[in-house]
């Protein structure tokens, strides 16, 4: 059961009629994690290099070269069997959902978020939240589950990141192109459809664009478009704009948007899925559709909560979206009025606590109005119980911990290997039996070793490049630049943290005592070297001295060489770190780490996670997949709890990572640490990944609470 949005046609790409089925691929971000890389690439290395995005790419090749392409076997045969893979897996009718959910519910789900991180070339998303939404889709897909996700169209995207010498922070907001962009204009009367959004004193249109995912659509409202006042056509520019009323405005959008957006469409959701707050809003307008159909406000809230599920993705109540009560009277003074009651019912809805009227909690208003409520983690779970217990009427928050998408994060080297080891069809056998991950422990060492030291190459050439790119914007000499080829030795124990730069993540932890530090990165016989990378949000000031902090301490005489500083951290960069990197750092203060699935991408890979038992680690670690330290709870003591943790964290460097690693045998295989890579990838392939928690999702929530609207 598929979602059809009907499409109006997109840019014009110069494509012979011989090789017009690359309009369809190209126009569908299945390509990105299907790994037909190498078909694009096949058109115009040079033009792949510069700007890895099919649509674009396919708009500047030179007519030239479609006539050799025309006469190249290899490239007809790679294009036919691509083509050939992309229709049997739109048109598959033996999906998982199929075998378990055929006609279990009436329509699809509906998730609803704020960003969507799919693939790099579609730059609207922030970080953990947007790259677990586009693993998400990109496994409902891959699982056949019926689904359509909304969204905003940010036309300035999230900001780029570039690092000054001096180690500030510099914002940029290039302008998304769409007719360059895998997105098409959704159709509706007359062109482009566009949905009303009622605002003070005027009204606001969305025009409605479509990003697909393999067989899931996602759905993008965009404020930019000549019907709007120029005043208003910004308000989807930028995600997580600074301005808290231009932030309400957006989340207005979102939530009013995407629920008139689907009615548009005739799509009846069978359940809504409102990952986070930041959707929160779409609740006001369905409990407002409810009674406009002719509903009590009772009952109007019992059919919306029936079918709703809202997932938090934060450990603590102040992560929430909050705003001021005037605020919202400003934008919502009308909705009263359309559930035949007042402000204060409304100011009821978005209080975290009973009688705290002065601020609108998007969160508070959508476990209100859900009736099931998760965490995505088993301990954020736990927590947000106890933080939100008087809201959910003795419910426990389920837990649901997140995964990541497999065929997006496992490199090429990994993916052949389970190719020879279980199947072709490694990954839907692990869907089915998650025991035939157990046949990667009859690899030989010497080839898990082998593949992950190639991968390190690549995360060494990758970054040497980035380096470079860096420097010499900082105005390096020529002589300096070489110099860069001679650093990052793969050969050397790697240690990768990257994330976003917020405060609780202590990204500074490990500079706790530099001595001793220094003494465990320089050591000449067993040296180390730590790869940063990460955005700090341009209003969180704090991030940016810790970013400027590490820059600093990267040129110091103690640790140069050994400390390095990557910039615009983004989906790309992050596989080329997760795949490469040895060892995965994380260290957040207990217990405000809600799930954390970078360290899970890593893990797949072979990496080895040396965290905080927080998130996902408190129940991915076993004792044989990586190491934990540090306090698992804090008692508000933060500096007493960083200074327990640093201590704990060297101790754990010195005395096991570093010394497992340079333990080799005669043919120089860690042998050791080959046997806890095998167990990573093992205990992550299937547990941590999207394929399990959208099963999961689909089994605990999707199903029962879509069959309540009689499906």
């Amino acid at each position: 059961m598929g979602v059809d949005i009907p499409t109006l046609p997109g840019a014009e790409l110069r494509v012979p009629e011989t090789f017009s089925r690359l309009y369809d691929l190209a126009y569908n971000l299945w390509w990105s994690w299907d790994a037909m890389n190498q078909l694009w690439r096949s058109i115009s290395p040079e033009l792949w290099t510069q700007y890895r995005n099919p649509v674009e790419m396919l708009s500047v090749v030179d007519p030239a070269t479609w006539k050799v392409l025309d006469h190249s076997e290899v490239f007809q045969d790679q294009y036919a069997d691509t083509v050939r893979r992309f229709d049997n897996y739109m048109t598959a009718d033996d999906t998982w959902w199929d075998r378990h959910y055929a006609d279990a519910i009436d329509g699809p789900v509906a998730y609803l978020c704020a960003e969507h991180g799919v693939h790099s070339s579609m730059p609207i998303y922030s970080g953990g939240l947007g790259v677990l939404a586009g693993d998400h889709t990109k496994s409902a897909s891959d699982l056949g589950v019926p689904f359509v996700a909304v969204g905003l169209l940010y036309r300035r995207g999230y900001f780029r990141q570039e690092i000054e010498a001096s180690g500030d922070q510099q914002h940029m907001y290039p302008v998304v192109d769409t007719s360059r962009m895998p997105v098409l204009p959704v159709a509706g009367r007359g062109g482009q459809l566009k949905v009303e959004i009622e605002f003070p004193g005027r009204t606001v249109l969305a025009a409605v664009w479509k990003m697909q995912a393999g067989r899931v659509p996602i759905l993008l409202l965009d404020t930019d478009i000549p019907d709007n006042a120029d005043a208003d056509r910004p308000i989807t520019h930028m995600l997580y704009v600074r301005g808290r009323e231009m932030r309400f405005a957006q989340e207005y959008i979102l939530g009013i948007g995407a629920v008139r957006a689907l009615k548009a469409l005739g799509i009846r959701p069978a359940t809504w899925h409102v990952n986070e707050g930041h959707a929160a809003m779409s609740l006001l307008e369905r409990l407002a559709d409810e009674v406009g159909s002719g509903a009590s406000l009772e009952d109007a809230e019992k059919a919306v909560r029936a079918n709703t599920l809202f997932t938090l993705h934060t450990p603590v109540p102040a992560g929430n979206e909050v705003f001021e009560m005037p605020l919202v009277e400003k934008y919502l003074n009308h909705w009263p009025r359309r559930v035949d009651s007042d402000i204060a019912y409304l100011a009821h809805m978005g209080s975290s606590r009973e009688g705290q009227n002065g601020h609108f909690d998007l969160g508070a208003l959508a476990i209100r109005l859900s009736s099931f409520v998760n965490g995505v983690s088993q301990r954020h779970a736990a927590v947000a119980t106890g933080d939100w217990g008087h809201l959910l009427g003795g419910e426990a928050v389920h837990g649901i911990t997140n995964g990541v998408h497999t065929p997006t994060w496992v490199s090429r080297g990994n993916k052949r290997l389970l190719t020879e080891v279980i199947s072709s069809e490694w990954l839907t056998q692990l869907i089915e039996d998650p025991s035939v991950a157990e046949k990667l422990r009859q690899v030989p060492d010497t080839r898990i070793w082998e593949d992950h030291l190639a991968r390190k190459r690549l995360l060494t050439r990758f970054s040497r490049g980035r380096l470079r790119r860096q420097y010499a914007r900082h105005g390096a000499s020529p002589d300096e630049l070489r110099a860069i080829d001679t650093l990052l030795p793969p050969d050397r124990l790697t240690i990768g943290f990257a994330r976003r730069f917020a405060t609780y993540k202590r990204a500074l932890l490990m500079f706790h005592n530099i001595p001793w530090l220094q003494a465990i990165l320089t050591n000449p016989d067993r040296p180390a070297q730590v790869i940063f990378a990460g955005k700090a949000h341009p209003a969180d000031k704090m991030g940016q001295e810790y970013i400027r902090r590490i820059i600093e301490l990267s040129k110091s005489p103690e640790l140069a060489g050994h400390i390095y500083v990557l910039e615009d951290y983004d989906i790309r960069m992050g596989r080329f770190l997760t795949q490469g990197v040895d060892v995965w750092l994380n260290n957040p203060r207990p217990p405000q780490e809600a799930s954390g699935t970078s360290g899970m991408k890593a893990a797949m890979n072979g990496g080895l996670n040396l965290s905080i038992l927080d998130g996902w680690w408190a129940e991915g670690f076993n004792g044989r997949n990586g190491w934990a330290f540090g306090l698992e709870w804090g008692d508000g003591n933060h500096q007493a709890q960083d200074n327990e943790d640093a201590l704990a964290l060297y101790k754990v460097l010195q005395d096991e990572v570093v010394p497992l690693y340079y333990e080799r045998d005669e043919s120089g295989t860690p042998g050791a640490w080959v046997a806890m890579m095998k167990e990573a990838m093992i205990s992550s392939l299937v547990g941590f990944s999207t394929n399990r928690m959208v099963k999961q999702y689909a089994e605990e929530a999707y199903v029962p609470l879509g069959k309540r609207l009689g499906g």
